[in-house]
């Protein structure tokens, strides 16, 4: 028999499954700006809310000082 400390074994949830617990529960929104579900507009938001609350993500630093 093994034995687990809490919170570590058993089954790990879906990254998808998280984010739609987060959202609905927390009203948390975990969404990646590279999301092929969303439109282009769609993903542009998420690029500039991403920008506003947190600066720019490093890849965006050096295509935009490169």
């Amino acid at each position: 028999m093994r034995w687990h400390p809490h919170g570590y074994g058993g089954q790990r949830r879906d990254p998808e499954q998280v984010k739609r617990e987060g959202w609905q529960e927390q009203g948390v929104l975990a969404v990646s700006a590279d999301d092929d579900r969303l439109t282009w507009p769609e993903r542009e938001l998420v690029r500039q809310l991403g920008e506003k609350l947190y600066g720019p993500r490093p890849s965006d630093r050096e295509a935009r000082h490169g």
